[in-house]
């Protein structure tokens, strides 16, 4: 059975640096790249229409859909069945436990979820250091997170990690030996 990895937390987490650290354990994971719709960063997604949005929905292809920062991100099956060929095992980023649950419904195969977590203070200072032009909103977004977190106090994590209080390649290490079964 196909396999992914969901790494979920508010901005700034290390979901980013986990997955890069992941990818330097293993070359058969790989970062999930949502498709969006819109405008600002592009590194790290599929850039899309909105033509291309009505064809995904048309087909019942969107997994999962998040309007965030202005612009549409979607996690969509032909993109997902694509990065798991082969064996691959993509990780996706998902700062949303609906999300987290839409994929974990929706597609079948084997997946582990995992709660990426640090400080409000340290979400602020990573995006700062990171350049990111909209630190208030990341806050916002860190705001948000907290609560969708209580909210969805029932979810049944598979691992939780605190990245104020490891390193990116601890918490990949632990991802990879939950994966392993070890």
């Amino acid at each position: 059975m196909s396999q992914g990895i969901l790494l979920y937390g508010p901005p700034a987490s290390g979901k980013d640096t986990i997955t890069a650290a992941l990818r330097e354990l293993n070359r058969i994971y790989g970062a999930f790249e949502r498709l969006k719709i819109g405008s600002g960063r592009t590194r790290g997604y599929r850039m899309g229409t909105a033509d291309r949005l009505a064809e995904l929905e048309a087909h019942g292809d969107v997994i999962y859909r998040n309007d965030r920062y202005g612009n549409i991100y979607l996690v969509d099956r032909p993109g997902l069945v694509q990065a798991m060929r082969d064996g691959h095992i993509p990780i996706l980023h998902l700062g949303q436990i609906t999300g987290l649950e839409a994929v974990m419904d929706r597609l079948p195969a084997t997946w582990i979820s995992v709660l990426l977590w640090c400080s409000r203070e340290t979400t602020a200072i990573r995006s700062q250091g990171r350049g990111d032009s909209d630190t208030e909103a990341r806050l916002a977004a860190w705001d948000a997170t907290a609560q969708d977190i209580k909210a969805g106090s029932d979810f049944a994590w598979d691992l939780r990690l605190d990245t104020d209080a490891m390193s990116p390649a601890e918490a990949a290490r632990e991802i990879d030996l939950l994966r392993r079964g070890i």
